[in-house]
């Protein structure tokens, strides 16, 4: 009976672990994929980029962009604090002063009490607890004032030339990839084309209808294009590059660019752009505002001649005990208002040192306005001048590169025919991917010249 017994409980243990292991089991296959599903996540697709979304994007990171932001802000705060110096200034004065007693009896300042040994203060005990409010008026000041918002808005026009800079950098380097993956197309056509022509070549020789020479020719050329290629995917990897240091913390993250190379925007009459330049020109407005920031200051120079005034207004107790009242009905909560003048008589000429300092700033500033005037003029007209020449040549290159690709098609069928040599055929090819990479290159320089333009005129329409 015990041993039936046993053998049962035996079994039954037996199925019990079995039973465990193959829920285990089950539990590693299901926590398996489950695990691979976590630490592989889907690969998603690299995001599109704008234009816009990539100056965007470089304004975060642009090492230019940031530091004429700090100076911007800096100027800010500078002409804040030049605007609270004209303002009353309120702080609370707090103190406990002891002095020796003189030994000499009813001497101090209470009945009863004894003097300081030292006669400049008031008592042997004395408590102050003051708010005080002062202010200083100074034509000097003033013109302080407005000499560091006449930097600030030059740091402004600063910040702005800066951000169009960066545009002008930013579209150079999008559409030199854009220009880029353009040139690698076309050298891969290149290359199949070549491809064929070989097996055009090899294909007639076999007929007896060409020289072996044309087929050499034709793997000549072949291994040309197989060159221009690598080169090509070379100089996109250069472009992506250059534009990924721009955008991403990491150079070599994934992305796409929007395709707008071969988008041509029409070009605004000269009037207007020398409308949009007079209105919207951070050149001009950062020299005049430093002219501006160098005529406050000889003001600010000139105004050291000029006395200043100051205010004082004091509220609180000054007294021999640290109450509002003392005994015998004394009130020591109290006021008191002051006002002073300082009138400057003898510097030895520092006054007249730092005015003609000035002066010289200030004729310095004005030679720079009127050669940035000078400049901008000449910039501009030349600007809109290369516009409208890339313009030009924008057209003209996308139409050779139609006639390129259709002078290879009829030459390709005239050789076929036996109507055309080798060599012509392989100048059409050179033809066409020259005219393609001569089309992207074209593009390139037209965006760019619009980017040049509107760092003087601002946002085309």
């Amino acid at each position: 009976m015990v041993k039936q017994f046993a053998e049962r409980a035996g079994h039954f243990a037996f199925r019990v672990c079995g039973l465990v292991v193959c829920l285990g089991w089950m539990l590693v296959g299901i926590a398996i994929p489950l695990r691979a599903q976590t630490t592989n996540p889907v690969a998603t697709d690299p995001p599109l980029i704008t234009l816009a979304e990539a100056e965007a994007r470089a304004k975060k990171i642009e090492p230019i962009w940031l530091a004429q932001q700090a100076v911007r802000g800096s100027a800010i705060y500078d002409r804040r604090a030049a605007l609270a110096a004209l303002l009353p200034q309120a702080r609370f004065h707090g103190e406990a002063l002891y002095t020796q007693p003189n030994g000499v009896p009813d001497s101090g300042p209470l009945p009863g009490t004894t003097g300081p040994v030292f006669i400049a203060n008031n008592s042997v005990h004395e408590y102050i607890s003051q708010g005080l409010v002062t202010d200083r008026l100074s034509v000097a000041d003033v013109a302080r004032y407005r000499q560091t918002s006449a930097l600030a808005q030059q740091a402004q026009a600063e910040a702005e030339i800066a951000q169009r800079g960066l545009h002008a950098t930013v579209t150079l380097a999008y559409y030199s990839e854009l220009a880029a993956e353009h040139k690698r197309t076309a050298a891969q056509r290149a290359e199949q084309e070549a491809q064929r022509f070989v097996d055009l070549t090899r294909k007639l020789e076999a007929g007896r209808e060409v020289a072996h020479a044309d087929v050499l020719k034709a793997e000549l050329q072949q291994e040309q294009r197989q060159r221009d290629l690598a080169d090509a995917q070379q100089a996109l990897l250069a472009a992506r590059e250059s534009l990924g240091v721009l955008l991403f913390s990491d150079p070599s993250t994934r992305y796409t660019l929007e395709d707008t190379l071969s988008t041509q925007s029409e070009i605004p009459e000269q009037t207007e752009v020398h409308a949009l330049a007079a209105q919207s020109n951070p050149e001009v407005r950062s020299a005049l505002a430093a002219l501006h920031a160098a005529q406050q200051d000889t003001h600010a120079a000139w105004a050291e001649y000029l006395p200043s005034f100051t205010l004082g207004y004091n509220y609180g107790i000054d007294a021999p005990e640290f109450a509002a009242n003392g005994s015998g009905g004394r009130q020591y909560l109290g006021y008191s208002i002051g006002a002073g003048v300082d009138l400057p008589l003898w510097n030895w000429f520092r006054t007249q040192d730092k005015v003609e300092q000035s002066k010289l700033h200030e004729h310095e500033a004005q030679a720079a306005l009127d050669y940035v005037q000078r400049q901008s003029i000449a910039a501009l007209d030349a600007s809109y001048g290369e516009l409208q020449t890339a313009s030009a040549a924008f057209t003209s290159l996308e139409t050779s590169v139609q006639q390129a690709q259709q002078s290879l098609r009829l030459t390709t069928e005239r050789y076929q025919a036996g109507e055309a040599s080798v060599l012509e055929v392989v100048d059409a090819q050179n033809t066409d991917l020259a005219a393609e990479s001569a089309a992207a290159d074209g593009a390139v320089r037209f965006h760019v010249a619009r980017a040049n333009l509107e760092r003087w005129t601002g946002p085309l329409p």
